[in-house]
């Protein structure tokens, strides 16, 4: 493991702890799809449309940078239609946060949510739903 990829390095008594950066970031990515209005991470703008990452790239659509013993977090999302994205935004924050030092014992300094797209399949589900 290349060792620009540490985020966090802890001596114990037994030995030391590495958490990688891509750790924080998996971290981070799964806090954030677990909100309802969240359709998934986006892996940024491509022909001026935001690409969706499926659930296996969930570190692609994150940004970290990390001192001794904070953090700060990027995350490029896209919502569903219809929810109030601040709303969703706050809560992705506060789910990211508590996640990341919960798991990683890192303070996290600040979450900056960067809405790429709005993803509209959940409703056109249910209006094929409603045809049939």
């Amino acid at each position: 493991m290349d060792q620009n990829e540490i985020v966090r390095e802890e001596q114990t008594g037994l030995g030391s702890i590495r958490i990688a950066d891509e750790v924080v970031k998996v971290i981070a990515g799964l806090a954030s799809i677990e909100i309802k209005g969240v359709a998934g991470m986006s892996g940024g703008l491509v022909g001026g449309i935001a690409e969706m990452l499926g659930k296996k790239n969930l570190s692609k659509g994150i940004k970290v940078q990390v001192g001794e013993k904070e953090a700060a977090v990027d995350l490029f999302v896209i919502m569903e239609y219809g929810i109030r994205i601040p709303d969703v935004a706050a809560e992705i924050q506060s789910s990211v946060k508590s996640a990341i030092e919960r798991m990683t014992g890192l303070s996290v300094v600040e979450v900056n949510v960067n809405v790429q797209g709005v993803s509209f399949s959940h409703e056109l589900k249910e209006e094929e739903q409603k045809v049939k």
